[in-house]
C-alpha cells in the first residue's frame, strides 16, 4: 500500500458509496506514507491495527512453538518461518537485505550501507538496555540527531520498541531514559551473529534477548486487541529495577523477567522491594522465567515462559 498512495483517494469514493463496514483490508510493512495518506483520504473510515509477528499463544495453539527456550529465541516469530520450509538464518538474511537495508535505508536516504549495517548490529546488541543516543552515535560514527531519526524510523517499522520509564517516583530518583527492545528475538539473534540455538546457551545477551521477548509478548497481547500499550518499566538511580509494569486501571502489576530455568532467593528481591515502595498501588507481582513450572513462591506468581499469559 505504501508504494501506491493514489489508491486511498480511489477507495474513498468506493467506501462512501457502499457504506459497508470491514469490506477492505489494507496491509503494509511500514506506516510512514500509509498513515499520512489514510488520515488525508480515509479519516473516520478506518480502524488501525498494529500486528507484530506471531504471539507465543498462537504458536502454542498451532502446536508449532519450539520445545526449548533457546530455539524459540533463535527462531523468532515471523509467519514465513512457520508456514513454509525455510531456514531462519537464510530468511532473516533476505529480510534484512530486502527490507531494512533497502526500504528503510532508502527512506532515511542513507548512502553508506556499511554504516547502516553497523547501526543495526549495535541496536541489536543493546536490546533490553537503556537507550543512549549519544553512545550509539559515537559507536556508529554519525550525529546524535541522525541516531534519533534512525531509531524513530525503526520504531515506526515495528523493528524496535522504546519502553518508557514509569513516571511515579515512589520516593526514589528515577531514570528518565526509555529501554530499547528489539521486538523479534530471531531478528536480533541474526544481527548478533547467532546462527544456531546452541550459541545462545552461554551467550552474554541471552537474558536481554529473553527480556525483550517477554516485553514483545505483552505488547502483542494488547495490540492484537487494538489496545494502546499500558507498559512501562521502573528503575531508580541506585540500580533497583522492575523489568515491566502493567497498568491495570490505576494499579500497577510488576513483572520480573529471568531467563534461567531455576530461581534463587535473589530473583524475588526486586519485586519485593518495589511492592513495598508502591504499597496500595501494587497489583499481585509476577515472575516470568525460563523454566517449566507454575507456582506461587514468596507471595509471587511464577510463570513459565511457555505459557506466559499477558492478559491474566
Amino acid at each position: 500500500m505504501q508504494r501506491c498512495p493514489d489508491l486511498f483517494s480511489y477507495l474513498q469514493g468506493i467506501i462512501d458509496r457502499s457504506g459497508r463496514l470491514g469490506e477492505w483490508v489494507l496491509t503494509g510493512s511500514q506506516q510512514f506514507g500509509m498513515v499520512s495518506a489514510v488520515t488525508q483520504s480515509l479519516a473516520g473510515r478506518v480502524g488501525m491495527l498494529a500486528l507484530l509477528p506471531f504471539a507465543a499463544a498462537e504458536l502454542v495453539e498451532s502446536n508449532v512453538l519450539p520445545v526449548s527456550l533457546d530455539e524459540t529465541l533463535w527462531k523468532g516469530s515471523y509467519p514465513p518461518l512457520f508456514d513454509r520450509p525455510v531456514q531462519p538464518t537464510a530468511w532473516y538474511g533476505s529480510y534484512v537485505q530486502t527490507y531494512l537495508e533497502r526500504d528503510v535505508r532508502q527512506l532515511l536516504e542513507v548512502r553508506d550501507l556499511a554504516l547502516f549495517q553497523r547501526f543495526l548490529r549495535l541496536v541489536a546488541g543493546r536490546t533490553g538496555q537503556l537507550l543512549n543516543h549519544s553512545a550509539l552515535a559515537d559507536e556508529t560514527g554519525v550525529s546524535h540527531n541522525t541516531i534519533r531519526e534512525w531509531v524513530s524510523v525503526l520504531e515506526a517499522s515495528y523493528i524496535i520498541h522504546r519502553l518508557p520509564p514509569h513516571h511515579r517516583n515512589f520516593n526514589k530518583r528515577l531514570v528518565k531514559a526509555p529501554k530499547l527492545h528489539v521486538l523479534d528475538s530471531g531478528l536480533a539473534c541474526w544481527l548478533l551473529g547467532i546462527h544456531e540455538p546452541a550459541q545462545l546457551t552461554n551467550h552474554p545477551l541471552r537474558g536481554a534477548l529473553f527480556e525483550s521477548w517477554v516485553v514483545s509478548e505483552h505488547l502483542k497481547a494488547g495490540w492484537n486487541r487494538a489496545l494502546p500499550s499500558n507498559l512501562t518499566f521502573w528503575r531508580d538511580r541506585g540500580g533497583a529495577e522492575v523489568d515491566l509494569l502493567i497498568d491495570r486501571g490505576g494499579r500497577l502489576q510488576p513483572v520480573e523477567i529471568k531467563s534461567g530455568a531455576t530461581l534463587s532467593k535473589d530473583s524475588f528481591h526486586g519485586l519485593e522491594r518495589w511492592s513495598a515502595l508502591a504499597g496500595e498501588a501494587a497489583e499481585a507481582p509476577r515472575l516470568v522465567y525460563g523454566g517449566a513450572e507454575h507456582r506461587q513462591q514468596r507471595g509471587i506468581k511464577v510463570v513459565s515462559w511457555r505459557n506466559v499469559n499477558c492478559t491474566d
